[in-house]
């Protein structure tokens, strides 16, 4: 057993990890309750955008003008990897990296000789992939994912948007973390471009299946002046209002997951605490009971 000074010793550590641990849960309760509000307003509106361009979506592409819709063999897939920057955040990057193994390992199971590409943001994402050895076209640092704006959104959508009309990717995913609420955090794989018509969802473009024929009522837009001239304005800002939603999602996340996880830890730390405390004072009573018993002993040799 531990003597007096080390087990003093421990309880000063642990009772110091539980006060960083403390205001870590304190700042990221802070950071979610900003962010919060934004990542549950804007679900709603960019899911309900995505339907009315996936709808339209039929008139544009059968014309066959308009590159967004135009689905190709694929060769070459990108994928936009959402991730944190730092660490202690739970099981959120972990999650995250497990989805997009299984899109990965789905992908080369259908098409041994597809090539993957990707695009990061959050530095936790950057280096796993990195050290399994695939190619990042780039790593977007700023603005970090805790500042975000719009404009970051832009800048992101550009880059996709110019590796997909000049045909470096055949598709293109968005791997990211979707908030549900402060407790729970679906990891998610989401298509991003082509736009598909939403009668119609390919996992793989090798294949289209049917989804969900006669689950809603039809319906169709009236348009003016066309399709196509309304799509080629809209989906620029559409895909953006993507880009930024899964943005806000992942942030959210995060903040959720790490306040979880510090709240863990400092419960963890507070149990330790009293637990290296009772130690502390069984030991202490057990060296004030021998130090008794000398004492005692030594007066009755001296009588």
């Amino acid at each position: 057993m531990a003597n007096l000074k080390e087990l003093r010793g421990r309880i000063r550590s642990v009772a110091n990890i539980a006060q960083i641990t403390r205001a870590m849960e304190m700042v990221a309760s802070m950071k979610l309750r900003k962010v919060q509000a934004k990542a549950l307003a804007s679900h709603p509106y960019a899911a309900e955008l995505r339907g009315i361009i996936e709808r339209l979506s039929g008139r544009a592409s059968a014309s066959g003008e308009s590159p967004w819709f135009r689905v190709r063999q694929p060769k070459t897939t990108g994928v936009l990897l959402l991730t944190s920057d730092r660490g202690l955040c739970g099981s959120f990057n972990v999650n995250n990296f497990k989805v997009m193994k299984a899109v990965i390992d789905e992908l080369k199971a259908v098409d041994p000789g597809r090539e993957l590409r990707f695009w990061c943001y959050g530095r936790k994402g950057y280096t796993w992939l990195v050290r399994r050895g695939y190619k990042v076209e780039r790593f977007f640092v700023e603005p970090q994912l805790d500042k975000l704006d719009f404009q970051a959104a832009k800048l992101v959508v550009a880059e996709l948007s110019k590796a997909f009309l000049d045909g470096v990717v055949d598709n293109i995913r968005i791997a990211y973390t979707r908030f549900a609420s402060v407790a729970r955090f679906e990891p998610t794989n989401a298509r991003f471009l082509p736009i598909m018509n939403r009668d119609f969802v390919t996992v793989d473009s090798n294949r289209a299946t049917q989804e969900g024929a006669g689950s809603e009522p039809g319906f169709d837009y009236l348009v003016e002046p066309d399709a196509l001239t309304l799509h080629d304005l809209l989906v620029p800002r559409y895909l953006e209002t993507v880009v930024f939603d899964a943005m806000v999602q992942s942030v959210a996340s995060e903040h959720a997951s790490r306040r979880m996880a510090m709240k863990s830890a400092t419960d963890a730390a507070v149990r330790m605490n009293k637990a290296l405390k009772k130690a502390y004072n069984r030991v202490r009573q057990e060296n004030i009971t021998k130090e008794l018993l000398d004492i005692v002993g030594g007066a009755n040799a001296v009588q």
